[in-house]
């Protein structure tokens, strides 16, 4: 088929192989008798036998030409139908080996278990994710979920690790699938409360559901269905979405990892600060609390010190009055002499008149009887 478009309304529409070729032979006739017209016109015109001649070789060549033209666009005509056809050939072929391989895969199917699907599927799953494993999730842990002491338990457990080997982000995978001939056509959310169920068990914080099931569904046909208004942090995706869901939530935890690091930081230095004050203002208690009791000791000190000099000073006055007692005392034996001491006393003038004289030193002179 080929597309013509009217000179006259711009309308396009389609003609087939020999209609095209007959509107181009069409076309060609009339462009050529329009030639030839203007030839023989020219030639009618001509004064001369030899114009004459020339035009009429003229029209031989364009004769000449015509023909040429003509066969040049049959092998034309003829080369485009042979490449429509072959192009045609390769659509169908194609088309055809489409359909085969949906009908192998619908034996396939057809042929397989319940579980021998799910398993299958499982399997692409943990394909898929150890392809990119070395490059995007190198610390990563995904491993099958083996723990079935709870009664139940997922396909697989997710779980990613900041530098400090701290886990922020963790996720329990249900993988769904049926095969075509079943009778009963299971829905995603009949597997909802069972996998949060699974997710809690775990301790996993995100839910993911992939799955094959529903597969005439626009919702989850769509790509990454969020159901979390049904239960918290819980996905549905088809397989080829496993990989960008695991991607998503890890980098979001990611992201949200490093601001709550960040956070806990500040809040720790706010808390530094207010163990700082806390302290400080606990060390300005603690020194004022020593310094009253040294300045009530310093007090007691200093009384003790003006109470003790005091003291001395009354000791000294009291030492100082003995000295001059004694003093007075020496003044007195000094001047006390044996006429004053008999001098009222005859009995004892006499005793002393009886004993001998003492040697008079030469230096001492005799004291005088007062």
């Amino acid at each position: 088929m080929n597309d013509i478009k009217c000179p006259k309304c711009g309308e396009t529409f389609k003609v087939d192989q020999a209609g095209y070729a007959d509107i181009a032979k069409q076309v060609r006739d009339r462009e050529f008798a329009q030639a030839v017209q203007e030839k023989l016109e020219q030639v009618e015109s001509a004064k001369n036998s030899e114009f004459l001649v020339e035009q009429s070789k003229k029209a031989l060549e364009i004769a000449d030409l015509k023909s040429s033209l003509e066969k040049k666009d049959l092998e034309n005509e003829i080369a485009l139908a042979k490449a429509v056809s072959e192009v045609e050939e390769k659509k169908n072929e194609e088309l055809r080996l489409k359909e085969e391989e949906l009908e192998k895969y619908k034996d396939y199917k057809l042929k397989q278990s319940t579980k021998m699907i799910g398993e299958s599927l499982e399997q692409h799953c943990e394909d898929e994710f150890n392809k990119v494993r070395a490059t995007g999730f190198a610390g990563a842990y995904f491993e099958k979920d083996n723990d079935a002491k709870s009664g139940s338990k997922g396909d697989f457990i997710f779980k990613d690790f900041d530098e400090d080997v701290n886990e922020f982000v963790s996720i329990m995978f249900e993988m769904k699938n049926e095969s075509d001939a079943t009778a009963t056509k299971k829905k995603n959310e009949d597997f909802f409360k069972e996998l949060d169920k699974d997710r809690n068990e775990k301790n996993c914080e995100y839910a993911v559901l992939v799955s094959l099931l529903e597969a005439d569904s626009e919702l989850y046909n769509n790509g990454i269905v969020d159901v979390s208004h049904r239960y918290p942090k819980m996905f549905v995706v088809r397989p080829q979405f496993f990989i960008p869901i695991i991607t998503l939530i890890r980098n979001g935890a990611l992201s949200a990892a490093t601001y709550k690091s960040e956070l806990a930081r500040v809040k720790a230095e706010n808390l530094d600060i207010t163990n700082f004050e806390s302290d400080f203002l606990e060390f300005q208690r603690a020194v004022r609390r020593n310094y009253d009791l040294a300045s009530d000791k310093f007090k007691d000190a200093i009384d003790g010190i003006d109470k003790t000099i005091a003291l001395l000073e009354k000791t000294k006055q009291a030492l100082l009055g003995s000295e001059r007692n004694m003093r007075l005392a020496h003044e007195k034996v000094e001047d006390m002499s044996v006429k004053k001491l008999t001098k009222n006393n005859p009995t004892m003038a006499a005793k002393f008149k009886e004993l001998p004289a003492p040697a008079q030193s030469v230096d001492e002179p005799e004291e005088e009887e007062a």
